[in-house]
């Protein structure tokens, strides 16, 4: 069994939106109303060395992806020519779930669609294979929350709020418990926190008897 493991840079109010650069426009083509696109790219020049080496240890594991649509449309273009940057990027299987038919024209892609994309998505996790990684992808990643799909969470959160955009975890986030497993402070105040799903929620009362 795979894992499926959510790596996402989110906000201290939690938004994951467009966080390296100017939002996509919606799927109609009009513009995003979303005015803080790139929110995260001012804090990488101040991010030390061991919060450098502190990523690239993740992203030596092995992995395929699994990416919602609009991710998909802004990674194809970009990193069959910046592999260096990401090492076993573009050999990687990336799945790509989309509510269309839809090109895909980066290497070693395939198309999740249907009426059954949830099931799908259990199957292919089931299946053998390395951990599916999912960055951004913020529609995909509520319905894998929803679902109970979400085994471990590496997240990067920066030291500002926005007030506004898509949240990480949105409405449909079911209650559950994770885990600490590997953390780190960045000097600049981003802060890498991992996570790995840890069973359910438990309620006491404060001072009352064991």
């Amino acid at each position: 069994m795979r894992k499926i493991i959510l790596s996402d840079f989110v906000t201290l109010d939690g938004v994951m939106q467009a966080p390296d650069g100017p939002d996509r426009p919606r799927d109609d083509g009009t513009p995003s109303d979303f005015k803080y696109g790139g929110w995260s790219v001012p804090y990488f020049g101040g991010l030390d060395e061991a919060a450098m080496e502190f990523m690239g240890k993740y992203k030596q594991r092995p992995f395929d992806l699994l990416l919602g649509r609009r991710t998909y449309d802004i990674f194809a273009p970009f990193w069959p020519d910046h592999g260096d940057l990401w090492p076993g990027v573009n050999d990687a299987k990336k799945y790509v779930v989309s509510d269309k038919q839809m090109d895909l024209p980066w290497q070693n892609s395939e198309l999740i669609t249907g009426d059954d994309v949830i099931e799908q998505i259990k199957k292919l996790k089931d299946s053998d294979g390395p951990d599916l990684q999912v960055h951004g992808s913020g529609n995909l990643t509520q319905a894998l929350l929803k679902n109970d799909l979400v085994d471990e969470m590496w997240l990067k959160i920066f030291p500002l709020t926005l007030g506004t955009g898509m949240r990480l975890l949105g409405d449909g986030t079911i209650p559950a418990t994770f885990k600490l497993t590997d953390g780190l402070i960045a000097p600049n105040g981003v802060v890498f926190l991992n996570y790995q799903r840890d069973g359910d929620i438990k309620t006491a009362t404060m001072g009352a008897q064991a």
